[in-house]
């Protein structure tokens, strides 16, 4: 069965803790219970809605930017998903090619409940792609959002997939940097030492071009002058890689903000955000209130 699915972790812990603590307080006749349950339902949808609230500020206000331009730090990307070049990424559960996937695995115990068997999530990267360039994606450590999501059961066990797929639509916020290009960072003092160093290992060729004098040696001048001519190269070469266009990346962010990936565009996944914000203020108001009430 294939189902429109997001995977938002937050959303599926609140409600089951929600859920757990209406139980308990049911199961309690004296009533002694409900304004503790109450209390910790404020509790819990306060922070709920910090977290979804968050995520909705954070979409609606970061600009969209284009590969090409994007500058570095924090930055939100739209374009399409597409694999690296290479081997291909296939998932886990149905081997179908893709640029992400998480898998599921729960098994049917002797009380006729489903329990956690296995899970995980693939961290190769690839790439979002718009009509300025390409920006290759670290996964590691992102909240995605997958609307494709395929389950099925087989004898005791029940198997979920979720995943991203090639030439899809990719929203993606995070920190975006450019390896090499004109971001590239060189150290010049340290490679002419490693280059003066490389010519030291082949002293026929040092003294070919450096020995002046034929003496057979390298004086104090003659070894300046293999500096600056190392020094020369040097630039050359740190010129020649700034002129190349460099890798961009979107990676974590270091300070913790939201790392977002989603095959989804921003404005409806906005809205998501949105709505989720709106009912936990709801819920925390509305079990505040109550829980009061019951207290004084």
């Amino acid at each position: 069965m294939v189902g429109v699915f997001s995977f938002n972790k937050s959303e599926w812990l609140t409600g089951g803790v929600h859920l757990v603590i209406l139980v308990f307080a049911v199961q309690d006749e004296s009533g002694r219970l409900w304004p503790y349950a109450l209390g910790i339902m404020a509790l819990v949808s306060f922070f709920a809605w910090v977290s979804a609230y968050r995520r909705y500020r954070q979409i609606h206000d970061l600009p969209t930017s284009r590969v090409a331009s994007a500058a570095q730090g924090y930055v939100e990307l739209f374009g399409r998903s597409e694999r690296l070049d290479g081997e291909p990424l296939v998932s886990k559960l149905t081997g179908l090619p893709c640029c992400w996937f998480r898998y599921y695995i729960e098994r049917k115990s002797s009380d006729d409940k489903w329990q956690h068997e296995d899970s995980g999530m693939s961290i190769a990267h690839f790439l979002l792609v718009d009509d300025s360039g390409r920006c290759v994606i670290s996964p590691e450590g992102a909240e995605v959002l997958s609307n494709r999501r395929q389950v099925w059961t087989q004898g005791d066990y029940r198997y979920t997939e979720w995943l991203l797929l090639p030439q899809g639509p990719l929203y993606a916020v995070g920190e975006f940097v450019t390896r090499g290009g004109a971001n590239a960072e060189l150290d010049e003092k340290a490679d002419v030492g490693a280059m003066l160093a490389d010519w030291k290992q082949d002293r026929a060729t040092l003294h070919e071009r450096f020995d002046l004098d034929g003496d057979g040696a390298i004086d104090l001048k003659e070894w300046e002058l293999a500096r600056l001519q190392a020094r020369r190269e040097v630039r050359q070469q740190h010129a020649e890689t700034r002129a190349r266009d460099g890798v961009h990346l979107l990676r974590k962010a270091h300070d913790g903000r939201l790392f977002l990936l989603a095959n989804e565009v921003p404005e409806k996944l906005g809205r998501r955000f949105a709505l989720w914000s709106a009912v936990h203020l709801l819920v925390f108001f509305g079990t505040g209130i109550t829980c009061l009430f019951l207290i004084f």
